[in-house]
């Protein structure tokens, strides 16, 4: 009886180490089957960057203008505060 259970946990055992073999060389297909996310990650990074080169570059307001344009509209939300019979 003892030898019936020796080789039928022997048996087992080896059942599961092939089947373990199998499925592990079936991930390893799937991972070299899939794309590499990374790799078009880096690719769509490298379009959007030569898209930016390409564009012309927008000329900023000098610091005069961005404070004239900043009093202006503070100016502007005076007046709306002030704005006497409304609310």
């Amino acid at each position: 009886m003892r030898r019936l259970v020796t080789w039928a946990a022997l048996t087992a055992a080896v059942a599961g180490v092939l089947r373990w073999l199998r499925h592990r060389g079936r991930d390893d297909e799937k991972v070299a089957a899939e794309p590499d996310h990374a790799e078009e990650l880096r690719r769509k990074l490298a379009e959007a960057r030569a898209e930016e080169q390409e564009a012309p570059p927008v000329p900023e307001a000098t610091v005069d203008e961005r404070r004239a344009e900043v009093h202006e509209q503070g100016r502007a939300a005076l007046d709306e505060m002030n704005r006497p019979g409304e609310g």
